[in-house]
């Protein structure tokens, strides 16, 4: 059975654009094995970033036995953390990010901060040019923009980022990196972008 990937943006406390993409995802891939890549930041600048993180949550652990009896089986990796600020988020009501429960704080030590499959690797912000593989830098794999963004380099595979937003709510789209950051609390779009197993670029575009 084919594999779908879709890598989703920033998703900033916008759990109804993220409900929103999620049904989508959902609807569309049927039938068809589908891995979710979120591409960090889930929390911060959005109302509802403590419904969104126990949405991220809900779907790494995948659909429950019998929900879905020949349904597609669901997996979850996280390019980076999604609590990655020293403040928890407001909703969550606490004050500090040590006072969120132990298992919130283990689920979110154990996410990753690069994903990567045969075609692609998966990264919030991006690498440094000049050399091919995953770059080292946890700097510059969580904030880099430029030289990144102007230098089209090989990096061995394409690469799938985010951090670099488009208020114009259109995914950028290039010959060596992809980035579906849609600026959901500008624009109201949250973007996923879908890849196969056969093509390194996406094959298509989902938005809330």
């Amino acid at each position: 059975m084919d594999e779908l990937t879709y890598a989703i943006g920033d998703v900033h406390g916008r759990a109804g654009a993220l409900e929103s993409l999620l049904g989508q995802i959902a609807a569309r891939g049927a039938g068809r094995l589908r891995r979710l890549v979120f591409l960090r930041d889930c929390i911060d600048k959005g109302p509802e970033s403590a419904r969104t993180v126990a949405m991220v949550r809900e779907t790494q652990a995948g659909p429950r036995r019998g929900d879905v009896p020949d349904g597609p089986s669901e997996t979850c990796a996280a390019a980076g953390p999604v609590l990655d600020r020293d403040r928890p988020p407001a909703s969550d009501g606490v004050a500090r990010v040590a006072d969120q429960p132990a298992t919130a704080m283990g689920w979110v030590a154990g996410l990753r901060r690069v994903h990567e499959d045969r075609l692609r690797d998966y990264v919030h912000a991006g690498f440094r040019p000049g050399r091919p593989g995953i770059d080292p830098s946890v700097q510059a794999r969580l904030w880099i923009r430029e030289p990144f963004l102007s230098i089209d380099d090989d990096f061995g595979k394409h690469v799938v980022h985010e951090h670099t937003p488009s208020y114009e709510g259109v995914p950028g789209c290039h010959p060596s990196r992809t980035d579906p950051d849609t600026a959901p609390l500008r624009t109201g779009r949250l973007t996923a972008a879908v890849f196969d197993r056969a093509t390194p670029g996406p094959i298509a575009f989902l938005q809330s």
